[in-house]
Protein backbone atom coordinates (compact mmCIF):
# COMPACT_ATOMS: atom_id res chain seq x y z
CA UNK A 1 0.00 0.00 0.00
CA UNK A 2 4.48 3.73 0.56
CA UNK A 3 1.18 2.45 2.35
CA UNK A 4 -0.18 4.74 5.07
CA UNK A 5 -1.26 2.62 8.00
CA UNK A 6 -1.27 2.96 11.75
CA UNK A 7 2.16 2.54 13.33
CA UNK A 8 0.75 -0.39 15.29
CA UNK A 9 -0.05 -2.29 12.08
CA UNK A 10 3.42 -1.78 10.65
CA UNK A 11 5.10 -2.67 13.90
CA UNK A 12 3.39 -6.05 14.04
CA UNK A 13 4.55 -6.81 10.52
CA UNK A 14 8.17 -6.00 11.32
CA UNK A 15 9.51 -9.58 11.68
CA UNK A 16 8.71 -10.29 8.04
CA UNK A 17 8.85 -6.84 6.47
CA UNK A 18 12.22 -5.82 7.88
CA UNK A 19 13.95 -9.06 6.93
CA UNK A 20 12.57 -8.86 3.40
CA UNK A 21 13.44 -5.21 2.99
CA UNK A 22 16.98 -5.90 4.15
CA UNK A 23 17.34 -8.81 1.76
CA UNK A 24 15.97 -6.94 -1.22
CA UNK A 25 18.05 -3.91 -0.37
CA UNK A 26 21.17 -5.75 -1.55
CA UNK A 27 19.76 -6.53 -4.99
CA UNK A 28 21.40 -4.71 -7.91
CA UNK A 29 19.04 -2.67 -10.06
CA UNK A 30 19.20 -5.14 -12.95
CA UNK A 31 18.87 -8.28 -10.84
CA UNK A 32 16.50 -10.94 -12.07
CA UNK A 33 14.46 -13.27 -9.91
CA UNK A 34 13.86 -15.63 -12.80
CA UNK A 35 13.19 -19.10 -11.40
CA UNK A 36 15.46 -22.11 -11.74
CA UNK A 37 13.20 -25.05 -12.53
CA UNK A 38 14.06 -28.61 -11.61
CA UNK A 39 12.85 -32.00 -12.76
CA UNK A 40 9.67 -33.12 -11.04
CA UNK A 41 9.82 -36.25 -8.89
CA UNK A 42 7.67 -39.28 -9.78
CA UNK A 43 4.13 -39.08 -8.47
CA UNK A 44 3.75 -40.86 -5.13
CA UNK A 45 0.68 -42.68 -3.88
CA UNK A 46 0.42 -40.40 -0.87
CA UNK A 47 -1.28 -37.03 -1.42
CA UNK A 48 1.11 -34.14 -1.79
CA UNK A 49 0.82 -30.57 -0.58
CA UNK A 50 2.65 -27.52 -1.87
CA UNK A 51 4.95 -25.56 0.41
CA UNK A 52 6.90 -22.32 0.39
CA UNK A 53 10.31 -22.37 2.06
CA UNK A 54 11.74 -18.87 2.58
CA UNK A 55 15.45 -18.58 3.14
CA UNK A 56 18.27 -16.13 3.57
CA UNK A 57 19.20 -14.68 0.20
CA UNK A 58 22.58 -16.17 -0.62
CA UNK A 59 23.45 -19.02 -2.96
CA UNK A 60 25.18 -21.15 -0.38
CA UNK A 61 22.21 -21.12 1.97
CA UNK A 62 19.73 -21.76 -0.84
CA UNK A 63 21.77 -24.71 -2.11
CA UNK A 64 21.96 -26.21 1.36
CA UNK A 65 18.23 -25.74 1.93
CA UNK A 66 17.42 -27.44 -1.37
CA UNK A 67 19.37 -30.48 -0.20
CA UNK A 68 17.42 -30.35 3.06
CA UNK A 69 14.17 -30.31 1.08
CA UNK A 70 15.10 -33.64 -0.50
CA UNK A 71 16.23 -35.07 2.83
CA UNK A 72 12.84 -34.16 4.34
CA UNK A 73 10.96 -36.01 1.60
CA UNK A 74 10.27 -33.06 -0.64
CA UNK A 75 10.80 -32.16 -4.28
CA UNK A 76 11.87 -28.68 -5.38
CA UNK A 77 9.47 -27.35 -8.00
CA UNK A 78 11.01 -23.92 -8.54
CA UNK A 79 13.54 -21.69 -6.83
CA UNK A 80 13.46 -17.89 -6.86
CA UNK A 81 17.08 -17.26 -5.90
CA UNK A 82 16.95 -13.47 -5.72
CA UNK A 83 14.15 -13.40 -3.15
CA UNK A 84 14.98 -16.64 -1.33
CA UNK A 85 11.69 -18.45 -2.03
CA UNK A 86 11.63 -22.17 -2.78
CA UNK A 87 8.41 -23.87 -3.86
CA UNK A 88 8.36 -27.55 -2.96
CA UNK A 89 5.98 -30.50 -3.00
CA UNK A 90 5.93 -33.17 -0.30
CA UNK A 91 3.71 -35.91 1.08
CA UNK A 92 5.54 -35.79 4.42
CA UNK A 93 3.09 -34.34 6.98
CA UNK A 94 6.05 -33.05 9.01
CA UNK A 95 7.76 -31.43 6.04
CA UNK A 96 7.16 -27.81 7.08
CA UNK A 97 8.20 -28.49 10.66
CA UNK A 98 11.39 -30.15 9.46
CA UNK A 99 12.23 -27.28 7.12
CA UNK A 100 11.69 -24.65 9.80
CA UNK A 101 14.49 -26.31 11.78
CA UNK A 102 16.99 -26.02 8.89
CA UNK A 103 19.70 -23.41 9.20
CA UNK A 104 19.04 -20.41 6.94
CA UNK A 105 15.29 -21.03 6.68
CA UNK A 106 13.37 -17.98 7.90
CA UNK A 107 9.86 -19.39 7.43
CA UNK A 108 8.23 -22.41 5.83
CA UNK A 109 4.67 -23.62 5.53
CA UNK A 110 1.99 -25.36 3.50
CA UNK A 111 0.14 -23.25 0.97
CA UNK A 112 -3.05 -25.31 1.27
CA UNK A 113 -4.89 -27.60 3.68
CA UNK A 114 -6.72 -30.00 1.33
CA UNK A 115 -7.88 -30.40 -2.27
CA UNK A 116 -9.41 -27.08 -3.18
CA UNK A 117 -13.04 -26.38 -3.98
CA UNK A 118 -13.74 -22.64 -3.92
CA UNK A 119 -12.51 -19.46 -5.61
CA UNK A 120 -10.99 -16.41 -3.96
CA UNK A 121 -11.66 -13.52 -6.35
CA UNK A 122 -13.37 -10.40 -5.10
CA UNK A 123 -16.32 -9.89 -7.36
CA UNK A 124 -19.71 -9.94 -5.65
CA UNK A 125 -22.44 -12.14 -7.10
CA UNK A 126 -22.92 -13.83 -10.46
CA UNK A 127 -22.28 -12.13 -13.77
CA UNK A 128 -25.30 -10.61 -15.53
CA UNK A 129 -24.73 -10.73 -19.27
CA UNK A 130 -25.89 -7.83 -21.41
CA UNK A 131 -29.01 -8.91 -23.29
CA UNK A 132 -29.65 -8.07 -26.93
CA UNK A 133 -32.45 -5.71 -25.87
CA UNK A 134 -30.21 -3.92 -23.37
CA UNK A 135 -27.47 -3.63 -25.96
CA UNK A 136 -29.90 -2.11 -28.45
CA UNK A 137 -31.17 0.46 -25.91
CA UNK A 138 -27.64 1.29 -24.78
CA UNK A 139 -26.37 1.66 -28.35
CA UNK A 140 -29.27 3.96 -29.18
CA UNK A 141 -28.56 6.08 -26.11
CA UNK A 142 -24.90 6.39 -27.12
CA UNK A 143 -25.74 7.36 -30.68
CA UNK A 144 -26.25 10.99 -29.65
CA UNK A 145 -22.59 11.17 -28.60
CA UNK A 146 -20.39 10.49 -31.63
CA UNK A 147 -17.16 10.05 -29.65
CA UNK A 148 -18.56 7.45 -27.25
CA UNK A 149 -18.47 3.67 -27.54
CA UNK A 150 -21.66 1.79 -28.52
CA UNK A 151 -22.29 0.49 -24.98
CA UNK A 152 -20.86 3.45 -23.08
CA UNK A 153 -24.25 4.83 -22.03
CA UNK A 154 -24.34 2.03 -19.44
CA UNK A 155 -20.85 2.84 -18.18
CA UNK A 156 -21.83 5.25 -15.41
CA UNK A 157 -18.52 4.37 -13.75
CA UNK A 158 -16.47 6.14 -16.43
CA UNK A 159 -18.46 9.33 -16.03
CA UNK A 160 -18.28 9.10 -12.23
CA UNK A 161 -14.49 9.53 -12.33
CA UNK A 162 -14.25 11.69 -15.45
CA UNK A 163 -12.65 8.92 -17.51
CA UNK A 164 -14.77 9.73 -20.57
CA UNK A 165 -13.46 13.30 -20.58
CA UNK A 166 -9.92 12.25 -19.70
CA UNK A 167 -9.74 10.05 -22.81
CA UNK A 168 -10.16 13.13 -25.01
CA UNK A 169 -7.14 14.75 -23.36
CA UNK A 170 -4.83 11.76 -22.80
CA UNK A 171 -6.01 8.14 -23.16
CA UNK A 172 -2.74 6.86 -21.73
CA UNK A 173 0.56 5.75 -23.22
CA UNK A 174 1.22 2.46 -24.95
CA UNK A 175 4.54 2.45 -23.10
CA UNK A 176 2.64 1.71 -19.86
CA UNK A 177 1.43 -1.84 -19.15
CA UNK A 178 -1.01 -2.95 -16.46
CA UNK A 179 -0.74 -6.67 -15.73
CA UNK A 180 -3.98 -8.34 -14.66
CA UNK A 181 -3.00 -11.04 -12.15
CA UNK A 182 -6.18 -13.08 -12.26
CA UNK A 183 -8.03 -15.95 -13.95
CA UNK A 184 -6.56 -15.19 -17.36
CA UNK A 185 -7.40 -12.66 -20.08
CA UNK A 186 -9.10 -13.41 -23.40
CA UNK A 187 -6.88 -11.31 -25.64
CA UNK A 188 -8.98 -12.24 -28.70
CA UNK A 189 -11.83 -10.01 -27.48
CA UNK A 190 -12.17 -7.16 -30.01
CA UNK A 191 -12.05 -4.55 -27.25
CA UNK A 192 -8.85 -6.02 -25.75
CA UNK A 193 -6.87 -7.22 -28.75
CA UNK A 194 -5.66 -3.72 -29.80
CA UNK A 195 -4.06 -3.08 -26.39
CA UNK A 196 -2.92 -6.54 -25.35
CA UNK A 197 0.75 -7.26 -24.60
CA UNK A 198 1.46 -10.96 -25.15
CA UNK A 199 5.16 -10.53 -24.37
CA UNK A 200 4.25 -9.51 -20.80
CA UNK A 201 1.71 -12.31 -20.27
CA UNK A 202 2.04 -15.80 -18.80
CA UNK A 203 0.41 -18.67 -16.96
CA UNK A 204 1.94 -18.80 -13.46
CA UNK A 205 -0.21 -21.59 -12.03
CA UNK A 206 1.87 -23.81 -9.78
CA UNK A 207 4.71 -21.31 -9.47
CA UNK A 208 6.44 -21.59 -12.87
CA UNK A 209 5.76 -19.14 -15.70
CA UNK A 210 4.49 -20.63 -18.98
CA UNK A 211 4.77 -18.08 -21.80
CA UNK A 212 3.62 -20.30 -24.65
CA UNK A 213 1.06 -18.83 -27.02
CA UNK A 214 -2.30 -18.36 -25.32
CA UNK A 215 -1.19 -19.78 -21.96
CA UNK A 216 -2.55 -16.62 -20.31
CA UNK A 217 -6.10 -17.15 -21.58
CA UNK A 218 -8.92 -18.35 -19.30
CA UNK A 219 -9.53 -22.08 -19.17
CA UNK A 220 -13.23 -21.70 -20.02
CA UNK A 221 -15.81 -18.94 -20.41
CA UNK A 222 -16.64 -19.46 -16.73
CA UNK A 223 -13.20 -18.08 -15.84
CA UNK A 224 -14.33 -14.64 -16.93
CA UNK A 225 -13.07 -12.59 -14.00
CA UNK A 226 -9.71 -11.51 -15.45
CA UNK A 227 -11.20 -10.59 -18.83
CA UNK A 228 -13.78 -8.35 -17.15
CA UNK A 229 -11.06 -6.67 -15.09
CA UNK A 230 -8.85 -6.13 -18.16
CA UNK A 231 -11.67 -4.36 -20.02
CA UNK A 232 -12.26 -1.97 -17.14
CA UNK A 233 -8.62 -0.94 -17.34
CA UNK A 234 -7.87 -0.73 -21.03
CA UNK A 235 -10.75 -1.64 -23.37
CA UNK A 236 -9.91 0.26 -26.55
CA UNK A 237 -11.92 3.18 -27.88
CA UNK A 238 -12.39 1.55 -31.26
CA UNK A 239 -16.11 1.89 -31.93
CA UNK A 240 -16.80 -1.57 -30.50
CA UNK A 241 -18.55 -2.27 -27.19
CA UNK A 242 -17.16 -0.53 -24.12
CA UNK A 243 -14.22 1.67 -23.12
CA UNK A 244 -11.65 1.30 -20.38
CA UNK A 245 -10.47 3.94 -17.93
CA UNK A 246 -7.12 4.13 -19.77
CA UNK A 247 -7.92 3.05 -23.35
CA UNK A 248 -4.46 3.91 -24.66
CA UNK A 249 -2.32 1.82 -22.31
CA UNK A 250 -1.31 -1.81 -22.69
CA UNK A 251 -2.80 -4.63 -20.64
CA UNK A 252 -1.37 -8.10 -20.05
CA UNK A 253 -2.67 -11.24 -18.38
CA UNK A 254 -0.87 -13.34 -15.77
CA UNK A 255 -3.04 -16.34 -14.94
CA UNK A 256 -2.83 -17.66 -11.38
CA UNK A 257 -6.12 -19.49 -10.82
CA UNK A 258 -5.98 -23.27 -10.41
CA UNK A 259 -7.74 -25.14 -13.24
CA UNK A 260 -9.55 -27.53 -10.88
CA UNK A 261 -11.06 -25.12 -8.40
CA UNK A 262 -10.20 -21.51 -9.27
CA UNK A 263 -8.12 -20.91 -6.15
CA UNK A 264 -5.22 -18.46 -6.13
CA UNK A 265 -2.36 -20.36 -4.50
CA UNK A 266 0.51 -18.39 -2.92
CA UNK A 267 3.16 -19.95 -5.15
CA UNK A 268 1.26 -18.86 -8.27
CA UNK A 269 1.04 -15.28 -6.99
CA UNK A 270 4.75 -15.25 -6.12
CA UNK A 271 5.47 -16.26 -9.72
CA UNK A 272 3.15 -13.53 -11.04
CA UNK A 273 4.78 -10.68 -9.13
CA UNK A 274 8.28 -11.77 -10.12
CA UNK A 275 7.27 -12.29 -13.76
CA UNK A 276 5.64 -8.85 -13.92
CA UNK A 277 8.73 -7.20 -12.47
CA UNK A 278 11.16 -9.00 -14.78
CA UNK A 279 9.08 -8.19 -17.87
CA UNK A 280 8.85 -4.44 -17.40
CA UNK A 281 5.27 -4.17 -16.12
CA UNK A 282 4.61 -0.78 -14.55
CA UNK A 283 1.39 -1.62 -12.66
CA UNK A 284 -0.31 -4.81 -11.48
CA UNK A 285 -3.97 -5.22 -10.61
CA UNK A 286 -4.86 -7.78 -7.94
CA UNK A 287 -8.60 -8.38 -7.63
CA UNK A 288 -8.38 -11.42 -5.35
CA UNK A 289 -7.11 -12.66 -2.03
CA UNK A 290 -4.50 -15.39 -1.75
CA UNK A 291 -6.14 -18.68 -0.78
CA UNK A 292 -6.85 -20.60 1.35
CA UNK A 293 -6.93 -18.00 4.16
CA UNK A 294 -8.94 -14.81 3.94
CA UNK A 295 -6.65 -13.51 6.69
CA UNK A 296 -3.16 -14.91 7.29
CA UNK A 297 -2.19 -14.73 10.96
CA UNK A 298 1.43 -14.17 11.88
CA UNK A 299 1.28 -16.51 14.89
CA UNK A 300 0.49 -19.47 12.61
CA UNK A 301 3.70 -20.81 10.99
CA UNK A 302 2.03 -21.85 7.72
CA UNK A 303 0.18 -18.57 7.30
CA UNK A 304 3.25 -16.59 8.28
CA UNK A 305 5.21 -18.35 5.54
CA UNK A 306 2.55 -17.42 2.98
CA UNK A 307 2.76 -13.75 3.97
CA UNK A 308 6.55 -13.91 3.87
CA UNK A 309 6.75 -15.48 0.40
CA UNK A 310 4.20 -13.24 -1.30
CA UNK A 311 5.62 -10.16 0.39
CA UNK A 312 9.14 -10.94 -0.83
CA UNK A 313 7.85 -11.20 -4.39
CA UNK A 314 5.77 -8.03 -4.35
CA UNK A 315 8.57 -6.04 -2.69
CA UNK A 316 10.98 -7.30 -5.36
CA UNK A 317 8.57 -5.99 -8.01
CA UNK A 318 8.25 -2.64 -6.27
CA UNK A 319 12.03 -2.33 -6.19
CA UNK A 320 12.07 -2.83 -9.94
CA UNK A 321 9.47 -0.09 -10.45
CA UNK A 322 6.11 -1.88 -10.34
CA UNK A 323 3.14 -0.41 -8.44
CA UNK A 324 0.55 -2.88 -7.13
CA UNK A 325 -3.15 -2.17 -6.60
CA UNK A 326 -5.49 -4.60 -4.85
CA UNK A 327 -9.14 -4.91 -3.91
CA UNK A 328 -10.09 -4.38 -0.26
CA UNK A 329 -12.57 -7.29 -0.11
CA UNK A 330 -16.32 -7.80 -0.08
CA UNK A 331 -17.03 -8.74 3.54
CA UNK A 332 -17.96 -5.24 4.79
CA UNK A 333 -15.22 -5.77 7.38
CA UNK A 334 -13.49 -2.92 9.19
CA UNK A 335 -9.79 -3.70 8.77
CA UNK A 336 -8.93 -1.29 11.59
CA UNK A 337 -11.29 -2.93 14.09
CA UNK A 338 -10.06 -4.68 17.21
CA UNK A 339 -11.46 -8.01 16.03
CA UNK A 340 -13.08 -9.59 12.97
CA UNK A 341 -14.98 -12.87 12.73
CA UNK A 342 -13.78 -14.93 9.77
CA UNK A 343 -16.03 -17.85 8.98
CA UNK A 344 -14.67 -18.63 5.51
CA UNK A 345 -11.17 -19.99 6.14
CA UNK A 346 -9.68 -22.25 5.07
CA UNK A 347 -11.67 -22.24 1.84
CA UNK A 348 -10.00 -25.37 0.45
CA UNK A 349 -11.41 -27.72 3.09
CA UNK A 350 -13.82 -27.13 5.99
CA UNK A 351 -13.94 -23.50 7.15
CA UNK A 352 -13.70 -22.94 10.90
CA UNK A 353 -15.08 -19.78 12.47
CA UNK A 354 -12.32 -17.81 14.15
CA UNK A 355 -11.95 -14.35 15.61
CA UNK A 356 -8.86 -12.58 14.32
CA UNK A 357 -7.07 -9.30 14.99
CA UNK A 358 -6.74 -7.52 11.61
CA UNK A 359 -3.58 -5.84 12.90
CA UNK A 360 -1.90 -9.24 13.19
CA UNK A 361 -3.75 -11.23 10.53
CA UNK A 362 -3.51 -9.93 6.97
CA UNK A 363 -5.56 -10.09 3.80
CA UNK A 364 -2.88 -10.83 1.18
CA UNK A 365 -1.90 -9.07 -1.01
CA UNK A 366 -4.00 -6.01 -0.23
CA UNK A 367 -2.56 -5.46 3.26
CA UNK A 368 1.08 -5.87 2.29
CA UNK A 369 3.34 -2.79 2.51
CA UNK A 370 3.37 -0.62 -0.60
CA UNK A 371 0.23 -2.18 -2.11
CA UNK A 372 -2.60 0.29 -2.82
CA UNK A 373 -5.78 -0.91 -1.10
CA UNK A 374 -8.97 0.04 -2.99
CA UNK A 375 -12.53 0.13 -1.61
CA UNK A 376 -15.66 0.21 -3.78
CA UNK A 377 -18.27 2.89 -4.44
CA UNK A 378 -21.54 3.12 -6.36
CA UNK A 379 -23.03 5.77 -8.61
CA UNK A 380 -23.87 8.02 -5.62
CA UNK A 381 -20.21 8.05 -4.52
CA UNK A 382 -21.09 6.15 -1.36
CA UNK A 383 -19.24 3.08 -0.16
CA UNK A 384 -20.79 0.01 -1.74
CA UNK A 385 -22.76 -2.05 0.79
CA UNK A 386 -20.39 -5.02 0.58
CA UNK A 387 -17.06 -3.18 0.49
CA UNK A 388 -14.52 -3.80 3.21
CA UNK A 389 -13.04 -0.60 4.63
CA UNK A 390 -10.72 0.66 7.37
CA UNK A 391 -9.16 3.90 8.59
CA UNK A 392 -5.57 4.19 7.32
CA UNK A 393 -5.93 0.80 5.66
CA UNK A 394 -7.89 1.83 2.56
CA UNK A 395 -5.80 4.10 0.35
CA UNK A 396 -8.32 5.16 -2.29
CA UNK A 397 -11.80 4.27 -3.50
CA UNK A 398 -13.16 3.67 -7.01
CA UNK A 399 -16.38 2.56 -8.70
CA UNK A 400 -17.12 -1.09 -8.00
CA UNK A 401 -20.89 -1.01 -8.31
CA UNK A 402 -23.87 -1.35 -5.97
CA UNK A 403 -26.90 -3.19 -7.30
CA UNK A 404 -29.02 -2.70 -4.18
CA UNK A 405 -28.85 0.92 -3.07
CA UNK A 406 -27.17 2.97 -5.81
CA UNK A 407 -29.05 2.62 -9.08
CA UNK A 408 -27.90 4.79 -12.03
CA UNK A 409 -30.08 6.56 -14.56
CA UNK A 410 -28.74 4.53 -17.47
CA UNK A 411 -30.49 2.51 -20.20
CA UNK A 412 -30.11 -0.72 -18.22
CA UNK A 413 -30.65 0.84 -14.75
CA UNK A 414 -27.92 -1.52 -13.61
CA UNK A 415 -25.78 -0.38 -10.69
CA UNK A 416 -22.99 -2.82 -11.48
CA UNK A 417 -20.01 -2.43 -13.82
CA UNK A 418 -20.26 -3.31 -17.52
CA UNK A 419 -17.13 -4.73 -19.12
CA UNK A 420 -15.67 -7.34 -21.43
CA UNK A 421 -16.17 -11.11 -21.12
CA UNK A 422 -14.62 -14.08 -22.92
CA UNK A 423 -15.75 -14.91 -26.45
CA UNK A 424 -16.51 -11.32 -27.38
CA UNK A 425 -19.27 -10.85 -24.83
CA UNK A 426 -20.09 -8.20 -22.20
CA UNK A 427 -21.58 -8.45 -18.71
CA UNK A 428 -22.25 -6.59 -15.47
CA UNK A 429 -20.32 -7.45 -12.31
CA UNK A 430 -19.82 -5.72 -8.99
CA UNK A 431 -17.26 -5.97 -6.24
CA UNK A 432 -14.04 -4.48 -5.00
CA UNK A 433 -12.65 -6.60 -7.85
CA UNK A 434 -14.16 -3.97 -10.12
CA UNK A 435 -12.97 -1.02 -8.01
CA UNK A 436 -9.28 -1.93 -8.08
CA UNK A 437 -8.98 -1.91 -11.90
CA UNK A 438 -10.59 1.54 -12.06
CA UNK A 439 -7.89 2.79 -9.71
CA UNK A 440 -5.26 0.88 -11.70
CA UNK A 441 -6.47 2.60 -14.86
CA UNK A 442 -6.08 6.02 -13.24
CA UNK A 443 -2.63 5.02 -11.97
CA UNK A 444 -1.75 4.08 -15.58
CA UNK A 445 -2.85 7.54 -16.74
CA UNK A 446 -0.65 9.10 -14.08
CA UNK A 447 2.28 6.89 -15.08
CA UNK A 448 1.73 7.96 -18.69
CA UNK A 449 1.98 11.61 -17.67
CA UNK A 450 4.82 11.07 -15.17
CA UNK A 451 6.87 8.22 -16.73
CA UNK A 452 9.75 8.56 -14.25
CA UNK A 453 7.55 8.30 -11.15
CA UNK A 454 8.53 5.51 -8.75
CA UNK A 455 5.85 3.26 -7.24
CA UNK A 456 5.85 5.38 -4.07
CA UNK A 457 5.61 8.62 -6.05
CA UNK A 458 2.89 7.18 -8.24
CA UNK A 459 0.89 6.19 -5.19
CA UNK A 460 1.28 9.70 -3.78
CA UNK A 461 0.02 11.16 -7.07
CA UNK A 462 -2.93 8.78 -7.03
CA UNK A 463 -3.91 9.94 -3.57
CA UNK A 464 -3.37 13.61 -4.40
CA UNK A 465 -5.80 13.64 -7.34
CA UNK A 466 -8.56 11.76 -5.50
CA UNK A 467 -11.82 13.44 -4.47
CA UNK A 468 -12.81 12.70 -0.88
CA UNK A 469 -16.54 13.06 -0.11
CA UNK A 470 -15.83 12.66 3.62
CA UNK A 471 -17.66 10.33 5.96
CA UNK A 472 -21.43 10.26 5.39
CA UNK A 473 -23.61 11.53 8.24
CA UNK A 474 -25.45 8.23 8.18
CA UNK A 475 -24.71 4.88 6.56
CA UNK A 476 -28.00 3.06 7.07
CA UNK A 477 -28.33 1.66 3.56
CA UNK A 478 -31.37 -0.53 4.15
CA UNK A 479 -33.19 1.94 6.39
CA UNK A 480 -33.58 -0.38 9.37
CA UNK A 481 -32.28 2.19 11.84
CA UNK A 482 -28.89 0.49 12.30
CA UNK A 483 -25.64 1.78 10.84
CA UNK A 484 -24.35 -0.77 8.35
CA UNK A 485 -20.75 0.40 8.80
CA UNK A 486 -18.99 3.17 10.72
CA UNK A 487 -16.71 5.55 8.88
CA UNK A 488 -13.87 6.99 10.92
CA UNK A 489 -11.62 9.89 9.94
CA UNK A 490 -12.13 13.25 8.29
CA UNK A 491 -12.46 14.83 4.87
CA UNK A 492 -8.80 14.30 4.02
CA UNK A 493 -8.47 10.64 5.04
CA UNK A 494 -11.16 8.26 6.27
CA UNK A 495 -12.00 4.59 6.50
CA UNK A 496 -14.53 4.45 3.67
CA UNK A 497 -12.57 6.19 0.92
CA UNK A 498 -8.99 6.51 2.14
CA UNK A 499 -7.67 9.66 0.47
CA UNK A 500 -10.71 9.78 -1.81
CA UNK A 501 -12.33 8.45 -4.97
CA UNK A 502 -9.91 8.37 -7.88
CA UNK A 503 -10.35 10.99 -10.62
CA UNK A 504 -9.16 10.23 -14.14
CA UNK A 505 -9.78 13.73 -15.47
CA UNK A 506 -7.71 15.36 -12.77
CA UNK A 507 -4.99 12.77 -13.37
CA UNK A 508 -4.46 13.86 -17.00
CA UNK A 509 -4.83 17.63 -16.55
Amino acid sequence: MAHLRSRRRLALAVPVVLSLTASLGFLPAAASAAPQTEAAAPTADAPKLAYVVNTEVDRGTIAAVKKAVAAAGGTVVVTYDKIGVIVAHSSNPDFAKSMRAVRGVQSAGATRTAPLTAAGTTDQGAAEYLTDAQAARTTAASAATPDSEPLEADQWDLRAIGADQAARINPGSAKVTVAVIDTGVDDTHPDLAPNFSASQSANCVGGKADTSEGAWRPYTAEDYHGTHVAGEIAAARNGIGVAGVAPGVKVSGIKVSDPDNGLFYPESVVCAFVFAADHGVEITNNSYYVDPWLYNCMDDPDQRAIVDAVNRAQLYAQKKGTLHLASAGNSNHDLDADAIVDGTSPDDSTPVERTIDPHECFDVPTQLPGVVTVSATGVKNLKSYYSTYGYRVVDVAAPGGDRLYQIPDTPSKNGRILSTMPNGQYAFLQGTSMASPHAAGVAALLKSKHPWASPAQLQALLKAQADNPGCPESYDQNGDGTQDAVCEGGERVNGFYGFGIVNALRAVK
